[in-house]
């Protein structure tokens, strides 16, 4: 049993289970009703994503203090106690069943996922 950090709209893994959003917004021009069958995600959680000026910082950031700025700012959110709370829930999940937790980004090293990983792996998540 894992949590695998994935990239949203890219083919499953045969074992990958149920894929999470963890995005401010859904895809655009898909329709909800076919966010699945396209490997977007089977249920979206925006809780754990960045807020939307934290995004706008990340996506602006061209160098590593800049980059560090962001991280440091999307963990400061992810402390809060409801963030905080799903994230040691996913991380206990990871120990008892198969799932995904995803983002848009091509480039994982620049996206709030890879602080994602780096939180779940904190909480004893098990990663695949």
């Amino acid at each position: 049993m894992v949590v695998r950090v994935v990239r949203l709209g890219t083919d499953r893994a045969a074992d990958e289970g149920l894929r999470i959003g963890t995005v401010r917004r859904p895809p655009r021009g898909v329709p909800k009703s076919e966010f699945a069958a396209r490997n977007w995600y089977d249920v979206w959680f925006p809780n754990l994503a960045p807020t939307l000026e934290t995004m706008k910082q990340a996506q602006q950031a061209k160098t590593p203090a800049e980059w560090e700025a962001f991280r440091k700012k999307y963990r400061a959110e992810m402390a809060r106690p409801e963030s905080a709370h799903a994230i040691e829930l996913l991380a206990a999940l990871s120990h008892r069943t198969d799932f995904s937790v995803g983002c848009y980004c091509e480039d994982e090293s620049r996206c709030h996922r890879s602080v994602l990983r780096a939180l779940l792996e904190e909480k004893g998540a098990k990663l695949g």
